[in-house]
Order: structure tokens, then C-alpha cells, then sequence
């Protein structure tokens, strides 16, 4: 019986998980270890209530798989420090992205592009005006209304246009996707690596950083080469760990999105080939984020001149690259925790048992 390595104190070496050698990563379980903000439990209990409230799931879902898939402990690994109404608000977001991405996937399997279409003008709509959308009629569009809403609370005007700016083109990007998905494209791996960082929302969860830190980051610190690079890193991990855990899922639903696809369809690849080239590529992300780290650091150093302002922005820096760093170990656990990746324990692989197929505006 699987014991949550995380149910005591804040870190934590996991013993009880067998991670296949394939997806063994011993750099992450040495040198990056788990963190988990102290909220974690009363996150997981109100963002599944949040997850009822808002019909994201069904009652039988939410009752059976919430806890399992494990969205809660993704979130509260990651934004270790910040305040607790952030990280509720950042968890319920995640929480219906998940199930978001769960509905564009069940809307390609059955053939549904005229509801995919009214879905994608109505999230456009909800990120520009939430109050709006409070009460829309697809839980959906209400779910990224509330969750959105809350977290246009906690910075400027200016943070909220970029958050929306950032979200409209993962919307996009998921249009581009839904295309490719219903006529079979594969895209090369160049156009992979572009859309995968849009449908995966890197700058979403970097932006997210900023909140969680209490502090909004002026364009010039964001651009910086150092923090710049530092973000993509982990972002890029985390896209491309998934792709390596979610291949045997994605090539039992026919799925053209994963980089092993791409490496396979263009390279010429192997199967075996295309697994140890996008672990390669996970592995030099994970290498190469300490020395940029440290850049960063030196950066955030720099920073504090002396004046509050300097100090609070040096003092958020750290904060944010702290988190980045959390983001390693809570993707690379995820994965083998959560039920979203467990297809071989799915009664059908290609269709995840935590999914409504009739989802509401889809028949």
C-alpha cells in the first residue's frame, strides 16, 4: 500500500516509490529535495470541494480520484512560499487546467470540433472580463472565471493584462493542437518545442512565481538572461519529463503531441532511439539549471542597492528561484504519484477512468 511520502513535515526523502529505471532521474532524488508548503492538507480538502462546487467533476470522480491524481501536492511543491490564499487560488487554477486539458482531449476522441470552437471564444472571453462568467452555464468557462478572478486580486493591472495576455495564446495553442489531433499532423520537432511551450504554459506557471512571492517583477529583472533562462529550464523539464512519462498514454490514444512522436516521425528514431533522446534532453536541463542558478543568484544579489524597493525585488528573486528549483522534484514525483499517469492500471488506455466522456457542451 502506497504511504504519501509527504504526510509528515515539510521535506522529505521518499522511500516507498518504485520509480522505473527508464524514468529514474537519481540527480533529482539527491540533489533537489522535495519541499511542500505546510497548507498542503487544507489545499487538498478545499480544492476538492472547490473541484464539486464548480461541477468539474462528477460527485463519483471527485469522490474516487481526486486525492489519487494528486494536483494538490503538484502546487504545494512547487510555490513553497506563498501566502496561503495564493496557493489556493493557484491550485484551483491548476486543478481546472487539468481538467480543461481533459476536455480538449475528449473532444478531439469524439469528434467534437463545433463545441471545441464555442469553448475556445468562451475562455477568451472569461480571461478578459471573469465577473462576467461567474455564472456561465458550462462549468468550464464559470471554473477558469472564478479561479482567474481570484488571482487578479493579488498584483497590478499590469501583471493581470500579462497573465491574460500569456493565457490567450495557450488557448491558441491548444486550437493549434485540437487541428493537428483531428487531421493527424505530427509536427516537426522544432514546431513541437515552440507549441509544446505554450500548451504546457510556461510563462503561465513562471508568471505565478511573482504572486506566490508577493512581489510583481519589473519587465527589465523578468528579462534578465540569467532569470530568464533559469525559468525555461524547469519549464522545459517538466514538458519533456512528461512527454517521457506520457508516452505509452499518448500512443494508446493516437495522440501526435509528444516529443518521442516528433523524434520518431522526422529523426527517424526508434522508439528506444526517441526515449533515450528526450531523456537526454530532460538530463541536461536538470544539469545545466545549477550553474545558471547561480548566475541568477549573483543577479538577485545585485539587485539589493541598498533601498527597500532594492531589497524587497532581491529578496522576490531568491523567492522565485527557490521555487524553480521546487519545480524539478514536484514534477519528477508527480508523476509517479499521481493517477494520471498510471495507464496501465486503466481499464481502457485510452480512455482515463477520472474523465467525464460526456462532458457538458460536448454530446
Amino acid at each position: 500500500m502506497f504511504v504519501h511520502a509527504l504526510s509528515h513535515g515539510t521535506t522529505s526523502t521518499p522511500t516507498t516509490i518504485a520509480v522505473p529505471p527508464a524514468l529514474s532521474l537519481p540527480v533529482i532524488e539527491a540533489a533537489f529535495p522535495r519541499q511542500l508548503h505546510p497548507y498542503w492538507p487544507k489545499l487538498q480538502e478545499t480544492t476538492r470541494a472547490w473541484l464539486l462546487e464548480k461541477r468539474l467533476m462528477p460527485a463519483d470522480k471527485v469522490e474516487e480520484h481526486a486525492d489519487g491524481l494528486r494536483y494538490t501536492d503538484l502546487m504545494a511543491g512547487y510555490y513553497t512560499g506563498a501566502p496561503d490564499e495564493v496557493l489556493q487560488a493557484i491550485a484551483d487554477y491548476s486543478a481546472w487546467f487539468f481538467v480543461w486539458d481533459d476536455r480538449h482531449d475528449r473532444d478531439v476522441v469524439h469528434g467534437r470540433p463545433a463545441a471545441w470552437w464555442r469553448l475556445k471564444e468562451r475562455l477568451h472571453s472569461a480571461l478578459d472580463s471573469p465577473a462576467d462568467h461567474l455564472g456561465h452555464e458550462d462549468p468550464v468557462v464559470a471554473g477558469l472565471a472564478d479561479s482567474v478572478q481570484r488571482l487578479y486580486t493579488f498584483l497590478s493591472g499590469t501583471w493581470n493584462a500579462r497573465f491574460a495576455r500569456h493565457f490567450h495564446a495557450v488557448i491558441e495553442a491548444y486550437d493549434r493542437e485540437f487541428h493537428n489531433r483531428t487531421e493527424g499532423i505530427v509536427p516537426t520537432v522544432e514546431e513541437y518545442l515552440e507549441l509544446r511551450r505554450l500548451t504546457f504554459a510556461h510563462w503561465i506557471w513562471t508568471d505565478l512565481l511573482e504572486p506566490s512571492a508577493g512581489c510583481e517583477l519589473p519587465d527589465a529583472v523578468r528579462k534578465n538572461p540569467a532569470y530568464r533562462r533559469a525559468a525555461l529550464l524547469s519549464q522545459e523539464f517538466a514538458a519533456w519529463y512528461n512527454d517521457l512519462c506520457s508516452l505509452p498514454k499518448e500512443i494508446a490514444g493516437n495522440e501526435v503531441h509528444n516529443l518521442g512522436i516528433s523524434l520518431i516521425i522526422y529523426e527517424g528514431l526508434t522508439l528506444e532511439e526517441a526515449i533515450a533522446e528526450v531523456r537526454r534532453r530532460v538530463e541536461e536541463c536538470v544539469s545545466e539549471f545549477p550553474d545558471v542558478e547561480q548566475e541568477a543568484l549573483r543577479f538577485a544579489d545585485g539587485l539589493d542597492d541598498g533601498t527597500v524597493r532594492g531589497k524587497e525585488t532581491s529578496a522576490a528573486v531568491r523567492a522565485c528561484l527557490g521555487n524553480m528549483r521546487n519545480w524539478f522534484s514536484s514534477v519528477y514525483w508527480f508523476h509517479h504519484e499521481s493517477g494520471r499517469y498510471m495507464v496501465d492500471n486503466w481499464d481502457d488506455r485510452s480512455t482515463p477512468p477520472y474523465v467525464d466522456n460526456e462532458a457538458v457542451g460536448g454530446k
